[in-house]
């Protein structure tokens, strides 16, 4: 195989090969559902030649419709897990509902929820295992050194080191040729110095270079122009690097107000309307079944163990720092005595206040029960940032820079940090500090997904037992 064929790869096969994939897993879950259903009152009568013809078109034609609007992005060049799981669950849900509308009309299925649901469920688990196992199989032929995109970066300062240390990871399928630029200082420092920018465009047209990614400083704009014409006039891609990461190290947000480019200091994700539409229809639902189903048989339990374990009401307020700032009172299962430190100390490692009962409820989480009730007053969310009492808000605030970051999402009864490593006393401001990074992270990261992520790391640790959980 010459290297042209190698570099593309059957690139023009991938995504053919993804639908075909979709196509032929959606049609054999199916043929598997009427195989085992076909006996049973799931039909609406005995499906003869005509409706099996009409099923069949339905159910691929849905497929085709749908695919016009959801993209997967499988087969880019940087794609990320999340996002694969995020797209083909909004798919098959997008998919499901179309079909069934179109079911309906044809009076081909008895629609039940039950089972629907659990349908929908296991073909979105089959849906995503596919995205996912492909991605994991197109990296690794990648990594091979297949499909790649040639690319140089013009600019060899620390800005153009820096990115050819985020491309040089093979699976990203980006092979990078080498630097162009015209300070002859800087050849020793870079890995491949190809010449000066002159040499730049026969060089890409000779080597047939699909992207060029400029990294050099805002006033040679002479040379960005020039680039950028030639890019666009012989059909490559192109990308400007801006030297932001000298003062702001973290992720942009770029947003364009007509024809202006404005840059925000983070990405957030539930600045969104439909995204904390989604969140707060979950917390509503996920709260109120917790409080009718879970939380009456709970409360007697732990209330009749927390009055034999020492004297005192069986929940406990305690102020706490809310979204923007604002004060509410967080509702615990008390697992302390009476003490006058409850407001102001936090618990540590073998606390005295602590009780039998106590220990165990922090052990398993149990205390943080009745912060549903708090869910449900819009106090808080089932997932962000864990609330702080409103003493040690504005202690941190004062020598932590990014502390109040965390306060323009509501809190949540667990989060990011608690299930990645950061739960119990924090002794130092360095793990305050690691704390607030991964809150921050997850403001900036949110999906609904990695929500249902941290709920079921979170029921994971509360039944293993958690060490630092005091």
């Amino acid at each position: 195989m010459d290297e042209t064929e190698k570099k593309g790869g059957y690139a023009y096969l991938i995504d053919w090969i993804i639908r075909i994939g979709d196509l032929c897993l959606i049609n054999f879950f199916f043929l598997v559902v009427y195989l085992v259903f076909k006996d049973t009152d799931t039909f609406s009568h005995s499906l003869h030649y005509r409706e099996k013809m009409i099923a069949f078109l339905l159910i691929n034609l849905c497929y085709f419709i749908v695919s016009s609007f959801i993209q997967f992005h499988i087969s880019f060049n940087i794609a990320y897990l999340e996002k694969i799981v995020q797209r083909s669950s909004y798919f098959i849900m997008s998919y499901a509902l179309l079909l069934t509308a179109g079911s309906s009309v044809f009076n081909i299925v008895n629609i039940r929820v039950v089972p629907w649901l659990i349908g929908v469920f296991v073909l979105c688990t089959l849906f995503i295992g596919w995205h996912i196992l492909f991605r994991i199989l197109l990296k690794s032929y990648r990594r091979r050194g297949y499909n790649y995109r040639q690319v140089i970066i013009v600019g060899g300062g620390s800005n153009g080191i820096k990115v050819y240390e985020a491309l040089i990871f093979s699976d990203f399928g980006y092979k990078v040729m080498g630097f162009f630029d015209d300070n002859l200082d800087k050849a020793d420092n870079m890995p491949n110095y190809l010449g000066s920018t002159d040499g730049i465009q026969s060089y890409v047209k000779s080597r047939k270079i699909d992207e060029i990614f400029c990294t050099v400083s805002a006033n040679q704009e002479d040379l960005i122009y020039e680039l950028v014409r030639f890019s666009e006039k012989n059909m490559i891609r192109f990308h400007l690097v801006p030297e932001f990461h000298k003062y702001i190290k973290r992720r942009f947000s770029l947003h364009f107000v007509e024809s202006i480019p404005m840059l925000s200091l983070r990405y957030e994700p539930l600045q969104h309307f439909m995204n904390r539409f989604v969140k707060r229809s979950f917390d509503l639902v996920f709260s109120g079944l917790v409080l009718v189903t879970v939380f009456p048989a709970v409360y007697l339990i732990c209330g009749f163990l927390i009055k034999r374990s020492s004297p005192g009401p069986i929940l406990f307020r305690q102020k706490r720092t809310g979204i923007k700032g604002k004060e509410f009172y967080c509702y615990k299962f008390r697992s302390m005595r009476l003490n006058k430190e409850a407001n102001s100390k936090q618990a540590v490692e073998g606390d005295p206040r602590v009780t039998r009962i106590g220990n165990f409820m922090r052990r398993t989480s149990i205390d943080e029960i009745p912060q549903f009730i708090n869910v449900l007053k819009n106090d808080m969310s089932v997932v962000g940032p864990r609330p702080h009492m409103s003493q040690h808000t504005e202690l941190y605030s004062s020598i932590i820079d990014k502390f109040m970051v965390r306060h323009l999402v509501k809190p949540g009864i667990t989060g990011w940090a608690q299930v990645s490593g950061c739960r119990g006393e924090t002794k130092t401001v360095d793990e305050m500090e690691e704390r607030v990074k991964r809150d921050v992270w997850y403001l900036e990261n949110w999906t609904f997904f990695l929500d249902l992520k941290i709920i079921y790391l979170t029921i994971y640790n509360a039944i293993k037992g958690e060490k630092k959980a005091y």
